[in-house]
């Protein structure tokens, strides 16, 4: 089949991307993910009656975070790791979604329709390619003598290329049947334009919520068990790991930091001596990703830098290394290539990261290497308390989010995320953490899996919100009188005799952010409503409720709007569209049966390990 689309692949590892989760699929079906170990046979998910193997989902995962590694130049943490593993399942989940989706709807690819595609709408990563320009742009004729290349039938090309427009063209024809009734009307268009250009300017008087204590409002049990049963989706949360921590610092000396500094020096004179910045930069810097460009930092203005990287910058000559710089970051060599009109410099620098000297580094690799000894991969609680204990170390309870980085008050333990879902049970300690800064290690004290949140969790928060809300409805006879009384003299008259303060607005449009009046709520709403020169009624937000008057305000002009209508429409179409295509994605995803069983799985492989 498709006999001319069979062969060559370079420039074009990045279809392996779409190409492997189709090959992904055809391993599914294909009986080649055998029955005999644990890991081949298990499936990490069922997806609509489809089951996915876990030996092939690891192999795929496995595969894109190689392809991310390659795309930064530097290995993953943990924690990336993982949100790369959670991609590629959502990718595998919804392939397998739309594949039914499009039988549903009779929805197929050709064959003409693959080589007409090949030939005439390249893939947009292929037209960057260098090899496939010609004077800077895109050359078609070049693209079409490649695929007639042998190269391109040696090397595997082609076949990825079908697999890429297998999987492009259907979702091509499905989106052209979600967004083909997508319409604008004139009348959408002309308020969408007033809404940004209409403005108004108003005086108002604000009554503030927050003025009446707590024990003035009452919410009873009843009340809060009612909104939880009525509002359940909105406690609907990722899954929460409560672990402790304990941490053995990289203290820097400033023996360390003169060791660091003494060493950027001599760099220095070796390139001040003859060496190449570049090759220095490539061999030394610890900025992995401009170190492998020689250093290079690219070309631009101001802003780019912190204050004293930049300072040190910007007093360079062309051509010039400086002395030293010490930031945050550590001690960086600059040079400066070229100068242009303003401030525009083109940089290179050598980062040397300020680290523990070998004595330091020994001793920090010994009280480690004890915590290690004593509490790491340990299923007894105890021994991590006692670690603690005997070594001195203050141990600190966080709780992490799963799917985020665990964050604490110093900064992140990179890993322990990742690591506290992926099958750990409650009471069980994690292998030892070493990075830059720190080792440390991490208990699971427990764990509660997504889902809405218990009532008894998520009482206060209920109380808190009805509090509120009655609050507001507390002030709001305050508000009443005072419209009364305005109604009879003046709102600056009325605010005036009964001690309120009086506040304007600069000239705002609905979307404006007007200061103590908010944004986007009903107040802003009512300053586009309201006769001018008239005071409203209370207005109540979710903040506070306000009396307001219109002193002016300015409607859109028709004839600039007719100027700039087809830009508009187009604009709003593009829009339309995109949020009709994200809510069926969402509520494809939504509705679907997916049983999802990595966390089991990991847990059973860890078992099996220990």
């Amino acid at each position: 089949m498709l006999q001319s689309f069979r062969s060559a692949a370079k420039y074009i590892w990045f279809v392996i991307i779409a190409a492997f989760i189709g090959g992904f699929l055809l391993y599914q079906t294909s009986g080649l993910t055998g029955r005999a170990t644990v890991t081949s046979t298990s499936v990490v998910a069922s997806v609509e009656g489809t089951d996915v193997g876990y030996l092939a989902f690891e192999q795929n995962a496995q595969n894109a975070v190689q392809q991310q590694e390659r795309r930064l130049g530097r290995s993953l943490t943990l924690d990336e790791i993982e949100q790369v593993k959670n991609q590629t399942f959502e990718q595998i989940v919804m392939n397998i979604l739309l594949e039914k989706e499009y039988a549903r709807r009779g929805i197929r690819v050709t064959n003409d329709e693959i080589q007409q595609a090949a030939q005439n709408s390249p893939p947009p990563e292929l037209m960057q390619s260098p090899d496939l320009q010609t004077e800077g742009r895109f050359d078609i004729e070049k693209y079409r003598r490649f695929l007639r290349s042998p190269a391109a039938r040696t090397q595997g090309l082609l076949l990825q290329l079908e697999g890429y427009y297998r999987d492009a063209i259907p979702r091509a024809k499905l989106m052209d049947q979600l967004v083909a009734d997508v319409y604008v009307s004139d009348a959408r268009l002309w308020q969408a334009y007033k809404d940004a250009t209409d403005t108004a300017q108003v005086t108002f008087v604000r009554f503030d919520p927050t003025t009446i204590p707590d024990s003035a409002v009452s919410v009873s049990d009843t009340d809060l068990r009612a909104y939880y049963e009525k509002n359940k989706p909105l406690f609907e949360r990722p899954g929460r790991a409560v672990v402790s921590i304990v941490t053995i610092p990289r203290t820097i000396t400033a023996a360390d930091t003169a060791a660091t500094r003494a060493r950027a020096a001599a760099l220095r004179e070796e390139i001040v001596g003859g060496a190449k910045f570049e090759d220095v930069a490539k061999r030394e810097s610890a900025d992995t990703v401009s170190g492998a460009e020689g250093g290079s930092l690219g070309t631009g203005g101001r802003k780019r830098f912190v204050e004293a990287f930049e300072k040190a910058a910007y007093a360079l000559k062309v051509g010039e290394v400086s002395q030293p710089v010490l930031t945050p970051f550590g001690f960086h060599l600059i040079k400066v290539d070229e100068r242009k009109a303003g401030d525009t410099l083109t940089l290179r620098h050598i980062l040397l990261r300020i680290a523990q000297s070998d004595s330091s580094a020994l001793r920090t690799d010994r009280r480690a290497d004890s915590l290690a000894r004593i509490a790491a991969e340990q299923s007894t609680p105890e021994r991590f308390d006692s670690a603690a204990k005997v070594l001195s170390l203050k141990k600190q309870t966080l709780t992490a989010i799963e799917g985020q980085p665990l964050m604490g008050p110093e900064g992140s333990f990179t890993g322990v995320s990742a690591w506290a879902f992926g099958g750990v049970q409650p009471g069980e300690t994690s292998s030892l953490f070493d990075t830059d800064q720190a080792y440390f290690l991490a208990r699971l004290d427990s764990l509660s899996h997504k889902g809405i949140a218990p009532f008894e969790e998520v009482k206060d928060q209920i109380r808190g919100e009805l509090l509120r809300r009655k609050k507001v409805e507390a002030v709001r006879p305050r508000a009443q009188a005072l419209a009364q009384e305005a109604a009879k003299s003046s709102l600056d008259a009325a605010a005036k005799a009964a001690g309120l303060t009086v506040e304007k607005t600069e000239s705002i449009t609905r979307g404006s952010f007007a200061g103590s009046l908010g944004r986007l709520n009903p107040a802003v709403g009512a300053a586009f409503t309201l006769p001018v020169g008239v005071v409203s009624q209370p207005v109540a937000t979710d903040e506070a409720v306000f009396v307001i008057r219109v002193d002016r305000r300015s409607e859109a002009s028709k004839a600039e709007f007719d100027k700039v209508k087809g830009e508009r429409r187009q604009a709003a179409l593009t829009a339309l569209r995109d949020q009709r295509v994200r809510a069926f994605y969402d509520g494809l995803r939504k509705n679907a049966d997916v049983e999802d069983n990595r966390a089991q799985l990991a847990a059973s492989a860890r078992r099996q390990a220990g």
